[in-house]
């Protein structure tokens, strides 16, 4: 059967798309291409051997994506959760106190000047078996 393998492209709507990529690239260290956009690989994966992407679909009134205008929320995996929560908070982004520590990662949320939230993802260390 067809089926979906992974996640094609992410894209946001914005106001001013040229001001909310290059914040994205300042604060997340998303690489843009002369085109504009981004090539997330597969290759960056960190720690090795952890790739995936979730897909989900969530009831209308949920409160995880923040307001209630907001259709799409993006999870951003991360290789130094710390490092860039420093960086958001640093530039005055909104970050949400909340966090998520789970057996697979840790996970924290962001709002970008737009009023999108994120949520960021930090895969657990891969296990070694002694």
């Amino acid at each position: 059967m067809a089926r979906v393998t992974g996640i094609g492209g992410v894209f946001l709507r914005a106001k001013d798309p040229k001001t909310l990529r290059q914040w994205y690239a300042d604060h997340l260290g998303i690489h843009l291409e002369v085109y504009g956009g981004a090539k997330l690989k597969w290759s960056d994966e960190v720690p090795a051997g952890t790739g995936s992407t979730a897909w989900s679909t969530f009831p209308e009134n949920t409160d995880y994506f923040g307001q209630h205008t907001q259709q799409v929320m993006i999870n951003y995996r991360v290789d130094d959760m710390e490092g860039i929560l420093f960086n958001l908070k640093t530039a005055g982004a909104t970050i949400d106190p909340k966090r998520m520590d789970e057996s697979f990662g840790k996970f924290a949320w962001a709002t970008d000047p737009e009023g999108n939230r994120f949520e960021l993802w930090q895969p657990a260390p891969a296990k070694t078996h002694a």
